[in-house]
């Protein structure tokens, strides 16, 4: 019976690549810290011994386990698909795998937190849009990986972000620049792990009126869950009946600024000639709507927290207290057009305060 033939091990590649046993190991997992060169060496080297390596094997080996996990409130969200459907490729295409934990209810919350099961299943953790208590936020600090802060901004911690705040400048500005003077803005309340979001847009639009020279109004602003419709006919039948009447709606989410259109549409308020509607998202209702809108990319969001999370695993040194901030931009469409007449000077620009 002859002996047995003896496996190639990753000793067996680096000499005939000429190169060490851990460039191997960075290789063949992936990492972003190999040039394409001795990439190519060691690639062509395994396929010619035949070499593979097992997960298992250089987790044994390297202490990773090559998974990248992600924490999110809920997957029945147009940011979360779209931001995890450019996640995953990017992963996929640098040899880690995709893991998601979804903590919708208090119940699964307090369960994940009491047993951290990325300590022992990931070699990052994402945490997309969750609003955290400092409490659980130094829990996450104890599990001994990179852990990114997604659409939000944590002080001390990696995070990747929009600029809310700009945003909500630039949609302010819009309806100014149209002679709006009474611009109503729309919060959303209860929308899991929004908060961070919903108060940067709030101060976007309280600094762009700010700057007009035009006060603060609370009367202007109102807040109210997403998807209910009676909560939104009753908001609207707030602003429509103050002494002045906002003529712009500024809604923080589209979602939010579609539910006000119907609405409107109800009470026979023509959109944009008796009320402009801004949005922000760009979802694709807004395109279906012909909704202007402050336009961010969950995609370019997504990718680039996989790439801020890959460098965190490859390299201990890098900085793990960078803020990635992604632009915005308006994209101007039906909804809103000039203030009805009155509500601009003679010289067509907006009244001065």
């Amino acid at each position: 019976m002859p002996p047995a033939q003896r496996h190639p091990t990753m000793a067996d590649v680096a000499e005939r690549a000429g190169v060490s046993t851990s460039t191997v190991s960075r290789t063949l997992r992936g990492m972003t810290t190999v040039s394409p060169e001795i990439r190519a060496r060691v690639e062509q080297a395994a396929r010619e011994l035949n070499f593979a390596v097992s997960r298992q094997a250089a987790s044994l080996v390297t202490g990773r386990t090559g998974t990248v996990a992600v924490l999110v409130p809920t997957l029945n969200a147009w940011f979360m698909g779209s931001a995890l459907s450019s996640l995953a490729p990017l992963l996929r295409a640098a040899g880690m795998e995709l893991t998601v934990y979804v903590i919708p209810d208090l119940a699964e919350r307090t369960s994940f937190f009491d047993r951290l099961p990325a300590r022992r299943n990931a070699d990052a953790l994402l945490v997309f849009s969750f609003d955290l208590t400092e409490e659980e936020t130094d829990r996450l600090d104890t599990l001994g990986m990179p852990v990114i802060y997604v659409s939000q901004h944590v002080d001390g911690r990696p995070s990747v972000y929009v600029d809310d705040v700009a945003g909500a400048l630039h949609g302010t500005r819009h309806l100014l620049h149209l002679g709006h003077r009474r611009i109503a803005f729309l919060k959303t309340v209860g929308a899991s792990g929004f908060s961070f979001s919903s108060n940067e847009r709030l101060l976007g639009y309280q600094q762009a009126l700010t700057e007009a020279g035009i006060p603060l109004d609370d009367d202007l602003v109102a807040g109210l869950p997403v998807g209910d419709k009676r909560a939104t006919a009753e908001a609207l039948g707030k602003l429509l009946s103050l002494r002045e009447p906002p003529t712009a709606v500024f809604a923080e989410q589209d979602q939010v600024a579609v539910a006000v259109i119907r609405a409107l549409r109800r009470t026979h308020i023509e959109v944009p000639a008796q009320m402009s509607v801004l949005g922000f998202d760009d979802q694709p209702a807004a395109d279906w709507f012909d909704l202007s809108t402050i336009a961010q990319s969950p995609s370019d969001i997504g990718r680039e927290a996989g790439r801020l999370a890959l460098s965190l695993i490859d390299d201990s040194e890098a900085d793990h207290e960078q803020h990635i901030v992604l632009p915005t931009h308006l994209i101007p469409r039906a909804t809103t057009a000039p203030a009805p007449h009155g509500e601009r000077d003679t010289d067509g620009e907006p009244p001065r305060a």
